[in-house]
């Protein structure tokens, strides 16, 4: 799980009810590709209450969804392209539980009059299954030999007498 490796998935969507459960599966799909399975619910619930605002309370209903992943956090990112809409009020509930339920957010405007509204997720330490301690093995120079009961020149010289006993009993 948490692979070192910088990821990056960027998504443009016009937002409808089903674009919203298609997102949804979309960007878990990636996550899990990516081996974060303990931050699929998280960022897809958030992702959803995000657009499913945007679909409520937009004209526009074009936006981007960015996901960045750098090793400890992932931050993912909704932009929408609508000026008129406002988050300190339509969004005002949504913003809120993302808040709650998020361990970073913000919304910033940015150069052409649309907002990027993000949050972030960290990868926590406690979600790394642990290894299990496996008994080393014996190396060759320990290799102990099994024990017999009797030496193998006393088994030899029993063997002859051993048939003996055995035919006579077999009459």
């Amino acid at each position: 799980m948490k692979t070192a490796v910088p990821c990056y998935y960027h998504l443009d969507v016009e937002v409808t009810p089903e674009r919203v459960r298609q997102v949804r599966r979309i960007l878990a799909a990636h996550l899990r590709h990516w081996d974060l399975d303990p931050l699929v619910a998280p960022v897809c619930a958030n992702t959803g209450l995000l657009l499913e605002a945007i679909d409520a309370h937009a004209t526009d209903k074009n936006t981007t969804v960015e996901l960045w992943w750098n090793g400890q956090h992932l931050i993912t990112a909704v932009g929408e392209h609508d000026d008129g809409l406002r988050p300190d009020r339509e969004l005002r509930g949504c913003l809120e539980r993302i808040a709650a339920m998020s361990d970073g957010w913000g919304c910033c405007a940015t150069g052409t009059g649309s907002r990027v509204i993000w949050f972030s997720q960290r990868a926590r330490d406690g979600e790394r299954l642990p290894l299990v301690p496996t008994a080393p093995g014996p190396r060759l120079s320990e290799g102990r030999r099994a024990p017999r009961a009797l030496p193998v020149a006393a088994v030899a010289v029993s063997r002859p007498a051993d048939r003996r006993r055995s035919m006579t009993l077999n009459r």
